[in-house]
């Protein structure tokens, strides 16, 4: 089937997600047919690389034999079964996986990242309930943070266009000064601007500890702020101040965990552990849906009572599936036998490298972590970010920008060829929309 027919039917029976359908008029959808490595490819042959992971859930390449034939093999066995009464295999090896990955104790599944931040939410909420501290309710969170979409990670998200509309149905949270480096004063370096975002952090918490439950925080970089970047020392500062004052601190690695920022997790850097992580798009390599949370034992040893109401009274009917269980295992044994972390740091410095095509645009704030790499394009053009997102389509790449920001967050399996289409596209895409 053609891919215009494809469009036609979608138009007609599917609304797509954060997207005004009428703009579809002017500007098609693309019907993708199949994935290859980093490629994707349209109903008519075309392809498409896929620079932003495809939302940044896919890490190596789409079609990866490793993941592909670990569902296979579940399919053969068992393709589900809830998780309240039962368990299986696949569910306790990667509990048994992540705990060891991120110190803490178990593990908590949902299907996406907004659920697996309500469920953070809830939990911290409910944790203090049963502790006697009642009065803690509150949940502070950073300026221009991204939690998810749903009434109570949009209560913690700070973005005015997923936001705005919803504000009388959402809890009330506050927002702290974000340490993004791009809001530092001029000649003030990144760790300072970040020393004096915490210094407001702990004159806030000090004042109102007593009814705070949580800080939620994003690792290093702000993704759906236009990856804005900063400097470990504030996770340190805010995973101290957390502690003093006795509030949860909730480490949001769903768009940052599983190597994106040049670690594990964003939270190495820092070399602290949160009380709880947040985790989802790479858990899969980008092949089903699964979020999870893991949480300290002390916070878990506040539910196991004879009373039923003090439990976590909390679920989902795909909990735990076994087939996006398998789909994990397989991603975290890619990471065990082919040495990740140490490829991307050198893919990293690669991409950097191929990044300097770009300094002739009017552009300013080159910037990366790990494999997340950015830039700010300064332009009039109040349709750039549409613009350039068809400029590079037209050229066979798969961007999205946030505003004026312009990012990659390809998969770790994008080869040095790869790169350099990736730049000169970027380039090409960028030029014919500022």
């Amino acid at each position: 089937m053609t891919n215009q027919a494809l469009l036609n039917r979608s138009l007609q029976s599917v609304w797509h997600p954060c997207t005004q359908m009428k703009q579809h008029e002017q500007f098609p959808l693309i019907p993708i047919k199949k994935g290859d490595g980093v490629w994707l490819y349209d109903a008519d042959g075309k392809r498409y690389l896929d620079a932003v992971s495809s939302w940044w859930v896919n890490l190596f390449g789409h079609n990866n034999p490793r993941i592909k034939d670990a569902i296979k093999q579940q399919l053969d066995n068992l393709e589900h079964v809830m998780l309240a009464g039962f368990t299986h295999e696949p569910v306790i090896e990667l509990s048994e996986k992540l705990s060891k990955l991120t110190g803490l104790g178990h593990a908590f599944y949902a299907s996406d990242g907004a659920s697996a931040t309500e469920i953070a939410l809830k939990m911290s909420f409910h944790y203090w309930r049963n502790s006697g501290k009642n009065s803690k309710t509150k949940f502070i969170s950073l300026q221009n943070s991204y939690h998810g979409e749903t009434l109570g990670a949009l209560g913690v998200t700070d973005v005015a266009i997923f936001k705005d509309t919803y504000a009388p149905l959402l809890m009330q949270s506050v927002q702290m000064p974000s340490p993004d480096f791009r809001l530092a004063e001029v000649g003030e370096s990144t760790e300072a601007f970040a020393l004096r975002c915490a210094e407001k952090l702990e004159q806030y918490v000090s004042e109102h500890h007593h009814e705070i439950a949580a800080f939620i925080v994003e690792p290093l970089v702000q993704c759906a702020a236009g990856m804005g970047m900063y400097h470990p020392i504030y996770l340190n500062k805010v995973r101290e101040i957390c502690t003093k004052y006795d509030v949860h601190l909730i480490a949001d690695e769903i768009a940052v965990g599983f190597g994106r920022t040049g670690t594990m997790f964003a939270c190495e850097q820092a070399d602290i552990t949160a009380d709880y992580i947040c985790l989802s798009k790479g858990i899969t390599g980008g092949y089903l849906p699964l979020s999870a949370v893991l949480i300290t034992d002390k916070i878990y040893q506040a539910f196991y009572d004879d009373s039923t109401a003090k439990g976590f009274l909390h679920s989902h009917s795909y909990t735990g599936n076994p087939l996006a269980c398998s789909a994990a295992l397989a991603t975290l044994a890619i990471f065990e036998t082919d040495q990740i972390i140490q490829e991307n740091r050198e893919k990293s410095a690669l991409i950097q490298a191929r990044m300097q095509v770009l300094t002739d645009l009017p552009i300013r704030h080159i910037r990366h972590q790990g494999m997340i790499f950015a830039f700010d394009v300064m332009t009039q053009n109040a349709l750039f970010a549409r613009q350039c997102y068809q400029a590079a389509t037209k050229r066979g790449l798969l961007l999205r920008p946030i505003g004026s920001t312009v990012y990659w967050m390809p998969p770790y399996t994008i080869t040095e060829t790869e790169i350099d289409f990736m730049a000169e596209a970027t380039l090409a895409a960028v030029k014919s929309s500022v």
